[in-house]
């Protein structure tokens, strides 16, 4: 009896195993959010960020990836990772029916000492229901010039404009208990990119940047994906302490948190700005603290998240033809610009003199109630005059240092502020307004300014 239970046990086991079946996959085939991934321009040793794509299952049944591999293999600049899990080849994946998958891309870049941009490709292949599919990699690598917490001049340099120069850290001209007195020139055409929370600092020392028109010297961040190209606070900026007699012309300095701070001065003259651009900096574009002497002409201050200029404790200024145009997108705590000569420190306050000061035929604007304050604490000198500039404030200065012809409250009708362009509409109440006696010969775009000449940055 025994053995006719067991052998009844046996056929019902093979029976119920014979009629267990595999799960019922699709036999089609992967659809793809894209068939090919781009980078952006990728420095070399610097990483990408991370790229996604999705990879579909149109079906109503299940359906494996027998393999995933990355061609390239280890040897390849990329990497890959699906549903987290990193790695050059994969097997066996299942994705249910009318649904999906991520998978992810990062690609680093070995040096390969190029100046001119190359294209590096790969390739990921997806094995399913004996079909091959190809998902294509490309992306532009470039080489640079990396410099990492480190002096960059050595007495006098000049930085080559072959390929861009890429900061980490801090890169010094001078700098307190190692060096001074050294020069650094950075000529027409160089692209400098700086890693986050970089700085270029100039101590006691000479910075000349001599860009060109058409041929400016670019500072920005490091990420070149398009994503970055407007985001502020990306690197930290320039900073010039107690720097020797410097001079910047046609510099696009952009996306920082400071763009550039001048502090202190011990030359007669501590900075010429000319002919250039600071925008977009999650601060201030322009800081100028505790008495630098500074000329400053042609020059645009555009958007930061507290104030397009700010000019600190004292010092001499000499503005011509500049805008200070603030359309900061949110809220902000601060003007276009402010001018403060006082400051406090431990509960006590402390008052610097602003002398032998003049702002002609400047533009003081942008999407604030009050875009010019003046908050001087009396004691010292203020020997300080505006003359011919349009400002934007709801309470109007009447005092001697405001000549009559500023023009209060009224919009200079820029093009498209928005999308940063300010040149001047027909019928701008700035046309022919400027004070010929203080102007500048040409306009950044290298236009004659003329007999009656504008105010602000642009002639047109």
């Amino acid at each position: 009896m025994k053995l006719f239970l067991f052998s009844i046990s046996l056929v019902l086991t093979a029976f119920l195993f014979s009629c267990k079946k595999d799960k019922n996959f699709t036999k089609d085939h992967l659809d793809f959010s894209t068939d090919t991934l781009l980078f952006d321009t990728v420095f070399t040793t610097v990483g990408s960020t991370t790229q996604r794509f999705k990879i579909y299952n149109r079906n109503i049944g299940a359906i494996r990836i027998d393999e995933i591999e990355l061609m390239g293999g280890e040897s390849s600049p990329f990497r890959i990772n699906f549903d987290g899990v990193p790695g050059d080849y994969h097997e066996n994946i299942e994705i249910p029916g009318n649904d999906s998958l991520f998978g992810f891309v990062e690609v680093t870049l070995d040096v390969n000492s190029s100046t001119f941009p190359l294209v590096i490709s790969d390739s990921i292949r997806f094995l399913t229901n004996g079909l091959n599919q190809y998902l294509k990699l490309d992306v532009w690598g470039q080489d640079a010039y990396f410099h990492t917490n480190e002096l960059v001049a050595d007495e006098i340099e000049m930085w080559n404009n072959d390929k861009p120069h890429v900061l980490y850290g801090i890169a010094a001209v001078g700098y307190p208990g190692l060096d001074s007195n050294l020069t650094l020139t950075i000529p027409a055409g160089t692209q400098i990119y700086a890693h986050k929370n970089a700085r270029l600092i100039v101590y006691k020392s000479t910075l000349k940047i001599e860009g060109s028109l058409g041929n400016e010297v670019t500072f920005q961040g490091d990420r070149l994906e398009n994503f970055y190209d407007d985001i502020a606070g990306q690197w930290w900026g320039i900073h010039m302490i107690q720097p020797q007699p410097s001079s910047i012309d046609y510099a696009i300095i952009k996306n920082g948190s400071v763009g550039l701070r001048v502090d202190t001065t011990i030359a007669a003259t501590t900075l010429d700005l000319t002919n250039t651009t600071i925008d977009n900096s999650s601060f201030y574009n322009l800081n100028l603290v505790a008495s630098p002497i500074v000329n400053v002409s042609n020059c645009h201050f555009g958007r930061a998240g507290i104030a397009s200029a700010f000019l600190f404790a004292g010092g001499e200024y000499h503005f011509t033809q500049c805008n200070f145009a603030n359309y900061w997108n949110g809220g902000r705590s601060g003007p276009a610009f402010l001018l403060q000569n006082w400051y406090q420190f431990e509960d006590v306050i402390y008052v610097s003199s602003v002398v032998n000061s003049r702002f002609d035929n400047c533009i003081f604007y942008g999407n604030a109630l009050n875009e010019f304050e003046v908050d001087t604490l009396m004691g010292l000198e203020m020997n300080f005059e505006f003359n011919a500039c349009l400002m934007k404030r709801e309470e109007i200065y009447t005092y001697p240092n405001y000549s009559p012809s500023v023009i209060w409250n009224v919009n200079p009708l820029f093009v498209d502020p928005a999308l940063s362009d300010f040149h001047l509409q027909e019928g701008s109440p700035v046309k022919d307004a400027g004070d010929p006696l203080f102007s500048t010969p040409l306009d950044i775009e290298g236009i004659p300014r003329g007999g009656s000449p504008a105010i602000g940055l642009y002639e047109l």
